[in-house]
């Protein structure tokens, strides 16, 4: 019998996604936002894709702050979209 895997929404484009394949922000204990790429930090979490227009779409919409149940300032969107773009795959050079 095939293992269920656990799907996620995006607060972003609002899609069902495998769990693996979305990106989760945390709000922790501490009241920080970051990204949590191990998926086990304790807090409160949102997931995205690795994408930035759907980073940008759950801002605009404070979506991304009813999810974290905190308002979200432009300045840890703008770090989150860095660290989104950075922990993207390289495309490979050439051909």
């Amino acid at each position: 019998m095939p293992k269920k895997v656990p799907m996620r929404m995006c607060v972003g484009c609002r899609e069902m996604k495998p769990k693996k394949e979305l990106l989760r922000v945390v709000r922790t204990p501490e009241d920080e936002i970051a990204l949590d790429f191990t998926g086990k930090k304790s807090g409160r979490g949102a997931y995205l894709c690795p994408d930035e227009a759907c980073l940008k779409r759950a801002a605009k919409q404070k979506q991304l702050d009813r999810a974290l149940e905190r308002t979200v300032a432009p300045e840890v969107i703008e770090q989150l979209g860095r660290q989104i773009q950075f922990s993207k795959p390289r495309e490979p050079q050439g051909g």
